[in-house]
Order: C-alpha cells, then structure tokens, then sequence
C-alpha cells in the first residue's frame, strides 16, 4: 500500500515557529512531524510515498535527502493544488490499489496497522475509510455522525453549532473504486472534505483512535502535542 501525503501548507498560525521551518517539519518531542509519519507507516508495512511540498520546500528535500528515504518522491507545487486537487494530479501514483491520503501537518500515535485492518475488513459499500477521533474544540473541526456500524452519515465543517465532538482526522484509505470516481466525476475539485466528503456520505467507514491526536494548527494543540 501507497501514501500520499499532504505537506505543503504554510503553517501561518504556528507563526513565529514556521516563520523558518515548515510546518511538516516542526519538531514534536524532538522529531520533525514528517519523520514520525514515515516512520509509523513504514512500521506498519508501507514502502512508497510521495509527498507535495510548497513552502520552504528546499528543506523537506533536505530532510528526506538526509534521512535516506529512498521511496519518497517528492511533488513541487507552484501554487498549492488543494487537498484534492494534488490528490487528482496525482492520483496515478496509487496504481489503482487502495491508498492512504494523510494530511500530514496532524500528530497521530495510534498504530496504524489496526487501522489499515479496518479497512480491509470494511462493511460491504464502504469506498474509504476516515480515522476520527474526539476533540475538545468541535468548533473548529470538520464533525461527523455515525450510525451503530460506524458509519458516516453526516458531515459538518467547521460550524458553530457543531453536530457532537467526533472529528474527521484528515486520514483516509481510499479503496480503487473511490479513486476512479473522483477521476473521473470529480476531477475540478480542490478541497477533499467539502467537495468530496459529502458525495459519499453512508460509504464512509469511521475508524476512531483512542490514542493521542491532534491538529497541529495553532501553537496551543503544538504546545498540548509537546507535552503528550
């Protein structure tokens, strides 16, 4: 299995931090963010990457270059594409096999191999499978509701009202017959939880982690992520 991993954004609200390092390579516990993804999928079996890069996208080569990791390639990306446009003008790199699709500025511990079994051992209709998780600040997430089979029924962006507290973690396995539709039915779409997501409602399969995660978006869920 292949995984894509989105690494390009700006990290503004982690300022002054990212003011020189970007945002996938911040330290957490003294590791940059994107090695302890590599490091955790490898561990659970996966041996391709590719990764996009944007800002200070020099160091991410460094990095990789440094760390040998001779199965990532990396994607240079004038303007950023969008979570889904760089999986769309990328989506050949999966070879139409399932694929993980990892917003890679989030802190994960939980083992990934449990989650890649869920998928495996999806519900019949399921086409992807997210990792959720729940969280403090709902406001500020993308939320879902399930039904008794953990699957996604509703989806909700960022509102002030929020549904509950189960939050979509920007993790997903994305099985083939997903990947072609959003070829060829979604092929102008840049943002993969509003334009996408919500095509799909009911062939979701959420996959809650109990184990510490977190969006490092602002420099309180850095500091919490720091102190885990």
């Amino acid at each position: 299995m292949k995984a894509l991993l989105l690494a390009g954004g700006l990290g503004t609200r982690l300022r002054p931090l990212t003011d020189s390092v970007p945002k996938c390579l911040v330290p957490v516990k003294g590791l940059p963010l994107l090695k302890i993804w590599l490091d955790s999928l490898t561990q659970s079996g996966l041996d391709s990457f590719l990764i996009n890069t944007h800002y200070l996208s020099e160091q991410v080569e460094d990095f990789i270059k440094n760390e040998g990791f001779s199965n990532v390639e990396l994607v240079y990306e004038e303007n950023l594409l969008g979570t889904a446009g760089t999986l769309i003008k990328n989506i050949d790199f999966f070879e139409g096999q399932d694929g993980l699709l990892i917003h890679a500025d989030n802190y994960c511990t939980s083992d990934l191999t449990s989650f890649i079994d869920a998928h495996n051992n999806r519900p019949k209709g399921c086409l992807l499978t997210m990792m959720t998780f729940r969280t403090e600040t709902p406001s500020s997430c993308g939320i879902i509701q399930i039904n008794k089979s953990n699957i996604v029924l509703d989806f909700q962006e960022k509102s002030k009202e929020p549904l509950g507290n189960l939050a979509n973690g920007a993790v997903y396995i994305l099985s083939p017959e997903l990947l072609k539709l959003v070829k060829t039915q979604y092929a102008n779409a840049r943002d993969f939880s509003t334009e996408i997501i919500p095509n799909f409602l009911g062939s979701i399969l959420s996959y809650e982690v109990n184990d510490t995660f977190l969006d490092i978006g602002t420099l309180e869920t850095y500091e919490k992520a720091n102190l885990s």
